[in-house]
């Protein structure tokens, strides 16, 4: 005994047109065409989501094509039927045709002549020259704390005190 997948409505829909092949092609789009198979699922499959959603992605070559397809439409309409036809959205045929156009500014823009910046370089650069400017400072702290001690040292021996403001008291 075999069961028919079809339900009774559209069962009884297809056998009451006078001419069978009126709607062939919405019957065909719905699955309901004779010569149509029944959708297979998996066993234990009672949805028709797919279990894990993929963003279709563009290759640059796709995005390029279609806005150059684009770019050709002259007709109404013709660009809604090319991006139907793509799977593509309005938005996104803008915002890759921004992004032609910056490629092509870029592209036009004058050249920086000379080695690049590297900002890596030009940190560490700038480390060294601290280092450097930091081991001179503390050598002259160190020249003038010898002169202070060689001062206070002097003032003892000739009898004045000093506070330690270096005023004498």
């Amino acid at each position: 005994m075999t069961i028919n997948p079809q339900p009774k409505a559209a069962m009884d829909a297809a056998n009451s047109l006078p001419d069978p092949g009126a709607l062939e092609g919405a019957r065909r789009a719905i699955g309901n065409a004779p010569g149509s198979a029944a959708p297979t699922r998996g066993p234990g499959t009672d949805s028709e989501v797919v279990a894990h959603a993929r963003r279709r992605q563009f290759s640059n070559a796709d995005k390029r094509r279609i806005v150059e397809a684009a770019d050709r439409c002259t007709k109404p309409g013709e660009i809604g039927a090319l991006m139907r036809r793509e799977g593509v959205y309005s938005s996104s045929l803008s915002t890759w045709r921004r992004q032609r156009e910056a490629v092509e500014l870029a592209a036009l823009a004058p050249q920086k002549r000379g080695p690049k910046a590297d900002p890596d370089r030009a940190e560490s650069l700038h480390i060294a020259q601290l280092t450097r400017e930091n081991e001179r400072l503390k050598g002259r702290l160190d020249k003038a704390m010898l002169v202070i001690e060689v001062q206070k040292k002097l003032a003892a021996l000739l009898g004045h005190t000093l506070d330690e403001n270096g005023e004498r008291t």
